[in-house]
């Protein structure tokens, strides 16, 4: 029979209809046959640890393997530097680079009898690089500091401030990958930088300890409420490492400006005590301490601020480990005022409940800053941040400000109604980024004197109030939050390090679960 083609013109667009009329009709056309292979589709770069590439393409059925070269430039492959072979079940596929340098990327698909793909090509710049390896317990000492990388790697040279410094590296040092840096500054932050030439390597900053000449040492036996009530304004109690057991329960007065010290960051002494904060304690600084409030009966929280009508200065926590006390961290039931009660580098743990976390009523705090720290198990059924505006301090003209900034929290506020942010001042100015929310049903906040907290970089992890529209509360209104599981070591038993590559390559939560 014959065949007959028909064409049909129609307004606005044209129709083109095969009519086939055919005793047999032909077999469907089941397989596209092609003279050469499909490029890959979809690559993708990521920079994974600061400088390792890692690709990723869309992979297709009847693919031998495919080829990946990398060139440094932009796109021009004029002089390739690597050349791999690459099979599906290995991707993605990762190689390490230089820091700070540009690289170009191509993929081509190859099959045996046919011409390759075309290339497919990416580019992306590696971050700056950091071979330091993590700083060893006793490697900081007062005036020196040893600094450690991978053995026979290509330096030159560090830069160490303050001060500016250059020192070489010795051909020794270079093939040991440790160097011992000394004539520091006691109780100083340095950071130094690794170079090989111009090529930046490394960068790590450090706390130097405190020259215990220039303070009061203080040992387990000793009485530390004694030795407080004999100290002077502005003086430094350095504690050596031990059980302080002479002063278990008790509430030390604190009527005047003090640093209390451990004198080693990996082996703080242990204190069963607590700090009531008198008219006089200006500034009270507490650095590297294990505070232990298993007695509970007694101390139901390890700060207090316990006179009215004062002006205090600062009350800050530094590499602490504070644990097992009862509702709060700090109280502020009198109508004072602080500057700045700050928490940095800090674990706290296992707070049993019943009251507001960091909790001021009639007191008014100028700034609270809560920075590289864990926050764990902490007021679980109450809010966690109260400045309640009330008393003689509820007046306008006085702002609150809050920043939160590369947390960790958990078990923190679970309850619906329960508040990270409960913040009455008139004026007031939330900040809360880079920071790791999980286990917790609680919320920003429901108050209207609250303002809408600036929010960045943050991930909600089983935590969907922070986050999730519902009334008049306050969320995250960012737009680059995440919801990832961060993969914890071991939560339950207080091990937060994460695995998640996304949140390590975004630098969420404390740092310190992130080596």
């Amino acid at each position: 029979m014959k065949k007959y083609l028909g064409i049909f013109i129609l307004t606005g667009f044209l129709a083109v209809s095969f009519i086939a009329c055919d005793d047999n009709i032909d077999a469907l056309v089941t397989d596209l046959e092609l003279d050469r292979v499909l490029t890959p589709s979809r690559l993708e770069a990521r920079i994974r640890n600061l400088t390792t590439i890692e690709l990723t393409w869309n992979v297709r059925e009847g693919v031998d393997h495919y080829i990946v070269e990398f060139s440094e430039d932009s796109l021009q492959f004029n002089t390739i530097i690597l050349t791999d072979e690459v099979t599906a079940d290995e991707l993605p596929y990762q190689r390490t680079f230089d820091g700070e340098t540009r690289y170009s990327a191509r993929v081509k698909a190859v099959t045996n009898g046919v011409a390759d793909s075309k290339w497919a090509a990416v580019t992306i710049m590696t971050a700056q690089e950091n071979i330091f390896l993590p700083i060893q317990d006793g490697d900081i000492g007062a005036t020196e500091a040893t600094l450690r990388w991978p053995a026979n790697s290509e330096v030159t040279h560090f830069i160490i401030n303050p001060g500016n410094t250059e020192r070489t590296i010795s051909a020794g040092e270079k093939s040991a990958g440790v160097a011992t840096l000394t004539g520091l500054a006691s109780a100083t932050s340095h950071t130094v930088v690794l170079r090989n030439g111009t090529k930046h390597r490394g960068q790590v900053t450090f706390q130097t300890l405190l020259d215990i000449g220039d303070a009061t040492a203080v040992y387990p036996e000793d009485d530390l409420s004694e030795v407080i009530a004999n100290a002077s304004s502005g003086d430094v109690l350095v504690l050596f490492p031990g059980d302080y057991t002479v002063n278990v329960g008790q509430t030390i007065a604190l009527d005047k400006s003090i640093s209390i010290k451990g004198l080693f960051p990996y082996d703080k002494p242990k204190l069963h005590v607590a700090f009531n904060l008198l008219g006089g304690a200006t500034h009270v600084e507490l650095v590297d301490l294990d505070l232990d409030g298993t007695d509970a009966v007694t101390l139901d929280r390890p700060l207090n601020l316990g006179t009215a009508s004062t002006a205090y200065g600062s009350v800050k926590i530094s590499g602490c480990y504070i644990h097992d006390f009862g509702p709060q961290l700090i109280y502020g039931n009198v109508a004072s005022s602080l500057d700045l009660f700050s928490v940095d580098n800090s674990i706290i743990t296992n707070f049993s409940g019943g009251g507001d976390f960091i909790d001021f009523r009639p007191a008014h705090v100028k700034e609270v800053t809560l920075t590289n720290s864990t926050f764990n198990n902490c007021s679980p059924t109450r809010d966690f941040v109260r400045l309640d505006a009330a008393g003689n301090y509820s007046g306008t003209g006085l702002t609150s400000t809050v920043l939160i900034d590369h947390c960790t929290f958990y078990g923190v506020s679970t309850g619906a109604s329960n508040r990270i942010l409960y913040v009455r001042f008139v004026s007031n100015v939330l900040t809360v980024q880079n920071s790791l929310f999980a286990a917790s049903n609680g919320i920003y906040s429901n108050q209207a004197a609250t303002t809408q907290p600036t929010c960045a970089n943050n991930n909600y992890f089983n935590a969907p109030g922070y986050f999730t529209v519902a009334g008049s509360n306050k969320i995250d209104i960012s737009g680059t939050h995440t919801t990832l599981d961060p993969g914890f070591a071991n939560a339950a038993a207080g091990n937060f390090t994460i695995s998640n590559q996304t949140l390590l390559d975004n630098e969420v939560g404390d740092p310190r679960w992130r080596q």
